[in-house]
């Protein structure tokens, strides 16, 4: 009887591992995702040698709804037996988000991936100098983000737990990671944390008499020097001159900040006119700094303001290959003007301090 009994449980024991060895074997076969697009939900072509798919899995997904929906792409052959797998091996826990399926995978590669939660990381870059109206038009240009479109800059800003601030300067210009669990409002604030805490370790280090009752006066300066040059060896020197004219009451007088008054009335080509029309960033107008910055400074801008350089020089030029003239006096102004007058209002940033 013990014998029969014993004989039993080997069978048993065989067809178990046969059945087991024979599913392991059609879970580990390539998946097939021909019937699938071969292009990520941005219509952009994965240029691989490995045809892939953007899959995703939203929150509160079931294991058995995951395997019926990749079963019915024609991704899996059998969602019973990726299912029990999953159970067997503990990887019943599926994580929400977006995935690649690859053709290179096989149906426990996916289980391993979707119980891990490796879910693709995207990026959205920032440049250092674009202005929040950029920063929005950036945003929406992402699919995952396009419904801000719909949304007031109060109520974005609220969204992200910032309040009672004009959005300009306040958002670090930096390459951000998010993933299908993201809104624009997290990307929102966690750029202007970082410049938050920028800003506060910099001014924490500021150099001594300068001009600035607050940090944020100083963001203020910061974003006019970042849209003045795209030198980094010159941001130092602009901050020095635009801080000497501070300390003597003297006009900034720069354009950056006449065209961003103007908003959408600039058409790139920056007039005589535009430069006696009355706003509250025309700094030929106005005393001191505009109201708030024009744009989001680098961590750069943000130090040269903090730290300009010393010297003489009250006034600049462009020389029109993307750097400056500078003089220590109007009369060698004036003449460094007529010399490269050439040049001057021949690009939607060129300034001439005066």
């Amino acid at each position: 009887m013990l014998r029969i009994s014993g004989m039993a449980f080997l069978l048993v024991s065989l067809a178990v591992a046969l059945l087991v060895g024979d599913a392991h074997r059609q879970l580990a076969m390539p998946i097939s995702i021909g019937q699938l697009s071969s292009e990520s939900d941005s219509g952009a072509p994965q240029h691989d040698t490995l045809q892939k798919y953007r899959w995703q899995i939203d929150r509160g997904s079931s294991l058995t709804g995951v395997a019926l929906k990749l079963h019915a792409a024609g991704v899996i052959r059998s969602p019973d037996t990726w299912v029990l797998y999953a159970k067997l091996s503990g990887k019943t826990r599926i994580q929400a988000g977006s995935y690649w399926l690859s053709s290179g995978d096989s149906a426990i590669t996916l289980l391993d991936r979707f119980s891990h939660g490796d879910v693709i990381i995207d990026r959205v870059t920032f440049p250092e100098g674009w202005n929040f109206a950029q920063w929005r038009t950036r945003l929406q240009s992402h699919a995952q983000f396009k419904a801000i479109a719909e949304l007031s800059n109060e109520q974005l800003l609220s969204d992200a737990g910032i309040d009672n601030i004009h959005p300009e300067g306040w958002f670090f210009p930096d390459t951000y990671t998010y993933t299908t669990g993201d809104n624009a409002a997290d990307i929102l604030g966690r750029a202007h944390q970082k410049m938050q805490n920028i800003l506060r370790e910099k001014w924490s280090h500021r150099a001594s008499g300068l001009p600035y009752n607050t940090a944020y006066e100083a963001l203020i300066l910061a974003s006019i020097v970042e849209k003045e040059t795209g030198l980094a060896e010159e941001r130092a020197e602009i901050a020095g001159v635009f801080v000497r004219r501070l300390k003597r009451g003297m006009r900034l007088q720069t354009d950056p900040t006449v065209i961003y008054g103007l908003g959408a009335e600039f058409n790139g080509n920056l007039r005589r006119s535009h430069l006696r029309q009355k706003t509250a960033y025309n700094t030929y107008m106005i005393q001191g700094l505009p109201p708030t910055p024009i744009a989001m400074p680098s961590a750069a801008a943000i130090e040269s303001a903090l730290h300009p350089k010393a010297g003489a020089s009250l006034y600049f030029v462009a020389r029109g290959d993307g750097g400056h003239v500078f003089s220590n006096n109007l009369s060698d102004h004036e003449r460094a003007v007529r010399q490269y007058q050439v040049f001057q209002r021949s690009k939607d940033y060129t300034s001439v301090a005066k």
